[in-house]
């Protein structure tokens, strides 16, 4: 059994699930010819770039998101350092930004955040600090 199985599991369900669920609003938006801002204001921002003008853009973002996941995940099942590298870049870099949304971070926050902490413990095993 391959050491980061269970964490390369959880980032095909997140890259899947982020898959899934932006290119659905995308064909969504696309299929109903809803105003985007009619659309987005159900969504919760903090930050002014991801306002509702610009939901169409992070919807493609995130898509490129999911796909990354899924590419760390195939590196991950055949052991591999590059997708151990880019398995610790998406989490970190999908922990900071779904703070600013918070329809999506409890789910974000969860994958990732044990994703993480996955890697790490099988990374560092049980290495001391000397």
């Amino acid at each position: 059994m391959k050491k980061y199985k269970a964490a390369s599991i959880l980032l095909i369900i997140h890259g899947g699930l982020f898959e899934i669920g932006y290119l659905s609003l995308i064909i969504f938006e696309e299929h109903f010819k809803t105003d985007t801002i009619e659309t987005a204001k159900y969504f919760s921002f903090f930050v002014p770039y991801f306002s509702p003008e610009n939901l169409f853009l992070m919807l493609i973002k995130s898509g490129i998101i999911g796909i990354m996941k899924i590419i760390s995940a195939i590196g991950l099942l055949k052991n591999r350092m590059w997708g151990f590298v880019l398995a610790l870049i998406n989490c970190i870099v999908t922990m900071v930004f779904s703070k600013f949304m918070f329809n999506t971070w409890i789910i974000d926050g969860i994958l990732s955040c044990t994703v993480l902490v996955i890697l790490l413990i099988e990374y560092f095993g049980k290495k001391e600090i000397a």
